[in-house]
């Protein structure tokens, strides 16, 4: 009830501080580097880098300091890890969805998720943020045929230096309320069906965890995120079904 009161209360200053905020932050390149490879020995692990602009490495130079870099390196240590990244900036669930219908269709067994943050900036629903959901891990698990999908949260939109107050507080409570909806799915759909995990990571907002336009994750920031991730998907993979 109190995001679409404040909708209506704010909307002048929402608007306002939006077109602000778009006007002067930076827009970032996504990264150069390689969006596809192999790499390490030892089991074979095939990992897709699925979403928006943070999946696409959005606040580095290149695809080494990204999420991809990173976490391909943490998992080659005990893998033989076939990896792409299928993500652009901009994108929102049904935009990621959509993309990946349109890519050629390949297994995996490890999708890595990140989306939200332009559902939260361009107003997605809640019926369409569920709808998108399920029909994104649908694709995923039943037609793609990955054993493991980890959805990443939101990140705390409410921290984020580059946003004036009150969007930031506007966007931050969205934030939180696509997240709970996100970590419901999860909870719903996981245990009976092959694996769909919520990831939530806690990023230090601090320098060196920012990118330069205040909005995106810095190189440190991905290193923590990779962290995470690979320690999910060591925990993971002892489960026979990847």
């Amino acid at each position: 009830m109190l995001y679409p009161l404040s909708t209506l209360a704010l909307a002048p200053v929402l608007i306002g501080q939006g077109r602000y905020v778009r006007r002067v932050t930076p827009r970032l390149p996504e990264p150069e580097g390689e969006r596809q490879g192999v790499a390490g020995e030892g089991p074979e692990l095939r990992l897709l880098i699925l979403g928006d602009s943070a999946a696409a490495g959005v606040g580095v130079g290149n695809q080494q300091d990204a999420l991809s870099g990173q976490l391909v390196r943490e998992l080659a240590t005990d893998h033989c890890v076939h990896w792409r990244v299928l993500a652009e900036t901009g994108r929102t669930v049904a935009s990621v969805l959509a993309a990946l219908n349109a890519a050629p269709e390949e297994h995996y067994d490890v999708v890595l998720v990140s989306v939200g943050v332009n559902d939260v900036t361009g107003r997605t629903s809640t019926r369409q943020w569920l709808a998108f959901l399920h029909e994104l891990s649908d694709r995923l698990i039943n037609g793609l045929g990955a054993s493991c999908v980890l959805l990443t949260a939101i990140p705390p939109m409410h921290l984020f230096p580059a946003l004036p107050q009150p969007l930031r507080w506007y966007l931050g409570m969205r934030a939180r309320q696509l997240n709970g909806l996100m970590e419901s799915v999860c909870s719903s759909r996981g245990s009976r069906e092959r694996c769909l995990e919520y990831l939530s990571v806690s990023f230090p907002l601090k320098p060196g965890f920012m990118a330069s336009d205040g909005f995106h994750p810095g190189q440190d920031a991905y290193r923590v995120w990779a962290t995470h991730s690979a320690a999910a998907i060591r925990r993971l993979a002892q489960n026979p079904r990847i």
